[in-house]
């Protein structure tokens, strides 16, 4: 890929690309989008929802880490006909196996 598809994230400390996946509660991958660093979270999620809406139209529900809030869940809701529910950890993972949002 050219140096333009790459960025730096200076809030997560990340140089080069970051990839936004969606899988279902089994682990199975449904959507992904890779990005500059420097993209937004929540700029990437709107093409990532867009695209798995696309997809799997039947779709009503989608858990997200706190990297997705604000205006996201609006334009889920009213453009998508998506309910955005954002999870909020309880505690960090210590382990480097430990999924976001506490699994595995």
């Amino acid at each position: 890929m050219p140096a333009s598809s790459r960025g730096f994230d200076g809030g997560k400390k990340i140089n080069g690309r970051k990839r936004h996946i969606v899988v279902d509660t089994t682990g199975l991958l449904f959507t992904v989008v890779v990005t500059a660093a420097n993209v937004t979270d929540r700029e990437a999620a709107q093409v990532l929802l867009t695209r798995l809406t696309r997809k799997f139209f039947l779709l009503r529900l989608v858990w997200a880490d706190c990297d997705y809030t604000g205006p996201l869940v609006d334009f889920a809701a009213k453009a998508l006909r998506l309910a955005l529910t954002v999870v909020k950890r309880e505690r960090a993972c210590r382990a480097s196996w430990c999924c976001p949002a506490g699994g595995w």
